[in-house]
C-alpha cells in the first residue's frame, strides 16, 4: 500500500496547481522527504471543453483540454517527485489514527493529509465527506453546485478542499489560485508554522 504525506484528489486546475507548488519545493529541507501524490482523475472537469481568451499569460485560443494534458506533462518532467495516479476515481475516505485512507475504484492510499479538489457538481460523491458538503455560496441556486464546508480552505484537521469545491467560482484563475493556496498552507505548515512560499527567479 502506497503512503503519502499529501494525496491530492483531482487533476484538474486547483488540483494540478496545488501539486506543481509542492513540486517545486523539493529541494527545501522541510520538503525534500515528502512524499506527495496526486489521483489525475480529469473526466469530470470543466476544463474539458474550456476556451481561454481572458487568462494572463495563456496565449488566447488555448483550450482546456491541451492544458490538462501540458499540465501533466509539466508535471511529470519539472517535478517527477510527485507521484501522478491515472484513471482511478475516489468512492472512499476512512479516517485512520494518524492520517486518512483513501480507497479508490482499483486500489487504496494511506495519505497523512489530503487536498479534495473535484468539481462542484452535485454528482461529487465520496463515502465519508457527506457530512461537509453544502450549497455552493457562489453559484446560481438553479445550478445546484455544491462546497464542502470549509474556513479558508481548511475543511478538518487533515482536510483541504481547493477550487470550485472550496466555494469559488468556475474561473480558471480562481481555481489555480485556491490550489496553490492550500500547497503554500501545507509548506508552512512543513516548515514548522513560519509563512513560506516557493519562487523560481531568472
Amino acid at each position: 500500500m502506497k503512503t503519502f504525506d499529501v494525496l491530492i484528489v483531482g487533476g484538474g486546475a486547483a488540483g494540478m496547481s496545488c501539486a506543481l507548488i509542492l513540486g517545486s519545493a523539493k529541494d527545501k529541507a522541510f520538503a525534500k522527504d515528502k512524499k506527495v501524490g496526486i489521483i489525475m482523475h480529469q473526466k469530470a472537469s470543466h476544463l474539458q471543453d474550456a476556451l481561454f481568451n481572458n487568462v494572463l499569460g495563456l496565449d488566447p485560443g488555448t483550450t482546456g483540454e491541451s492544458i490538462l494534458e501540458n499540465g501533466k506533462n509539466q508535471l511529470s518532467k519539472l517535478y517527477p517527485n510527485i507521484s501522478q495516479i491515472d484513471d482511478e476515481k475516489v468512492i472512499e475516505v476512512q479516517r485512520l489514527p494518524n492520517g486518512f485512507e483513501v480507497i479508490t475504484n482499483k486500489s487504496v492510499f494511506q495519505a497523512k493529509e489530503i487536498v479534495i479538489a473535484v468539481g462542484y457538481t452535485n454528482t461529487f460523491f465520496i463515502k465519508g465527506l457527506e457530512q461537509f458538503v453544502e450549497p455552493h455560496k457562489k453559484a446560481k441556486p438553479e445550478k445546484n453546485r455544491i462546497q464542502l464546508k470549509n474556513d479558508d480552505h481548511l475543511v478538518v484537521d487533515g482536510i483541504y478542499v481547493a477550487g470550485t469545491l472550496a466555494g469559488w467560482r468556475s474561473q480558471f484563475a480562481i481555481a489555480c489560485g485556491s490550489g496553490a493556496s492550500v500547497a503554500t498552507d501545507i509548506l508552512t505548515q512543513w516548515n514548522g508554522g513560519e509563512h513560506t512560499k516557493v519562487h523560481d527567479k531568472v
